[in-house]
């Protein structure tokens, strides 16, 4: 099929046309230069063909969603809307300069630092979105730019929807319509037709009768991180046909097209997995969840995090939902709910001994509408793997305190004398085999299969997240007020030093800390569903898949 002929760009006063940036389905868009201020803007016209009273309807409810959302730093700016003199409504936005991330894909490598940022920062515009109750709907790398900051910035939502109505008519597709408009390509460009992004669409989409909801936006989030890390998208097998029917038949199966990089670590081969599950309940509950996931595995590769960054959206509105405790938990509400929280108390300094569980307070910060993680918290931050095999073993502080009671009898100072020299003898013996019999984690047969450990590897001291194990699901109790629910598990090997992190889904708080094996959440409506996300820390690495335990 041809592409079509532009339209025209209409006189617009204060600006000055340059030239022509895009063409989609409904509008064109164009460059200009406005006077004053001086700057460069994107101006988005709709087409002549396409006046009708639902296309305008339909274009002034993006223009009002995005101003709405355009403060947001990860999501395209709109600085005005009108109605041209040749009767053509446009709005003019925010230019970013730099390539979308469906250009960028194409022609270079993402690295897994760079999609990780990527990722973190898309699941912050789109938890905006939900915030504000407003789906996405079509989110894919060609809807995603960058700005002249190097970020990415989210754009188009034609065919956005709020969480509580009906998808738009004109974007409404029924599996039979798709099933039957067999396709002759065999790439994966966008079915305009068909008012839906099938590479990246989840599988309820093509339903009868779809019926998205923040899971469905997860998806596609999750299908857009793992095109730019693949170099295609996600159920797309090289060398064999791709069209919309072959596509959309793996998109339903489940089939993801292995990814064929060993540089990206399984813990994030898995999360992009759960995003893009078949089935809704299994992905990610809300765009936070994901974040926080990516986090996780910035954590575990070394990186800096990068910051969630979510405004305090609709306190009132929110706080409204939490005695609707019925309805849909998957909504997002306590996203818009975030409580601004006193400074901390400086740390305390390190100690040797583990760390007592944290409260369970939201210690999350609020700063103007942006909400940044405080460092010292333990999503952003966690204890560097040590090599313990370079250190000495401390001495046992009892035989020492013993040691220096001990009463002053020449006789006993000889036998003591000489059990300290049988120490130093075996102490020196271990040492030296050490040095001359060093262990290699390269090979498997050299690591402790008893306790689930093994050495240090020898081109980065870094201990393999393979040696973390997944935590077991144990027992979920409800109090019984029904306000608070205790939840159990179990560490199928476990390991002296290990440690416990456990976070509520659908909610904004930081993971908490602990040594037990067992988390209490509390504060909820009488008979309230709640989630939480269990991982089992050890020597400073993450078990790779978390465990979900929820209530009844």
């Amino acid at each position: 099929m041809s592409r079509r002929v532009p339209s025209t760009p209409p006189e617009l006063p204060g600006y000055d046309y340059a030239r022509l940036l895009g063409s989609g389905g409904f509008s064109d868009v164009f460059l200009y230069d406005q006077r004053l201020p001086r700057r460069k803007v994107a101006v988005k016209v709709l087409l002549t063909e396409q006046l009708n009273p639902q296309t305008r309807s339909r274009f002034v409810d993006e223009a009002n969603v995005m101003a709405q959302l355009s403060t947001h730093p990860y999501i395209v700016t709109i600085y005005h809307a009108d109605v041209a003199s040749d009767d053509r409504p446009y709005f003019v936005m925010e230019y970013c300069s730099g390539w979308s991330l469906a250009d960028r894909y194409k022609q270079e490598r993402f690295d897994v630092e760079d999609a990780l940022r990527t990722g973190v920062r898309l699941s912050s515009a789109i938890a905006t979105a939900h915030g504000a109750g407003i789906l996405h709907r079509d989110i894919k790398p060609a809807n995603v730019l960058t700005n002249d900051f190097g970020w990415p910035a989210l754009t188009d939502f034609g065919i956005s929807s709020t969480l509580e109505e009906e998808l738009p008519v004109q974007t409404t597709t029924t599996t039979a319509d798709l099933r039957g408009r067999a396709s002759e390509s065999t790439g994966t460009s966008e079915q305009q037709s068909v008012g839906l992004s099938v590479p990246w669409s989840p599988p309820e989409m093509f339903e009868d009768n779809p019926q998205p909801d923040v899971r469905s936006d997860v998806f596609s989030l999750a299908a857009t991180i793992y095109t730019l890390l693949a170099g295609r998208t996600p159920f797309e097998v090289p060398g064999r046909s791709n069209g919309t029917l072959d596509l959309i038949g793996r998109i339903e199966r489940g089939v993801i097209t292995p990814l064929g990089r060993d540089d990206v670590p399984r813990s994030l081969v898995a999360l992009l997995q759960k995003g893009m599950a078949t089935r809704r309940e299994n992905r990610f509950s809300t765009a936070i969840d994901f974040a926080r996931a990516l986090q996780r595995v910035e954590l575990e590769l070394g990186y800096s995090p990068t910051s969630i960054e979510v405004p305090n959206l609709g306190v009132a509105r929110a706080a409204r939902d939490e005695s609707s405790h019925g309805e849909d938990e998957t909504r997002v509400r306590s996203v818009s709910t975030i409580q601004a929280q006193p400074v901390q108390p400086p740390a305390p300094a390190p100690s040797h001994e583990p760390a007592p569980p944290a409260p369970d307070v939201d210690p999350t910060r609020v700063r103007g509408a942006v909400v940044n993680v405080d460092p010292t918290d333990h999503t952003v931050l966690r204890p560097a793997p040590v090599t313990r095999s370079a250190l000495p073993a401390p001495p046992d502080a009892g035989e020492t305190a013993k040691a220096e009671i001990a009463p002053r009898n020449p006789r006993r100072r000889g036998i003591l004398i000489a059990i300290v020299a049988a120490c130093v003898v075996i102490v020196g013996g271990g040492i030296a085999a050490a040095v001359i019999v060093p262990q290699s984690t390269d090979n498997p047969e050299h690591s402790d299969s008893s306790t689930g450990s093994s050495g240090t590897d020898d081109n980065d001291g870094v201990i393999p997240v393979a040696t973390v194990p997944d935590a077991v699901a144990g027992a979920v109790t409800r109090s019984a007020d029904g306000t608070a629910v205790t939840f159990t598990w179990k560490n199928p090997k476990p390991k002296k030093g290990d440690t416990y992190q456990w976070s509520q889904e659908g909610t904004a708080k930081p993971p908490t800390p602990t040594t037990s094996t067992q988390a209490v959440v509390g504060s909820l409506a009488p008979g309230a569903s709640v989630c939480i996300d269990v991982v089992i820390i050890r020597d400073g690495r993450t078990s790779a898949n978390p465990l979900k335990e929820c209530t009844s």
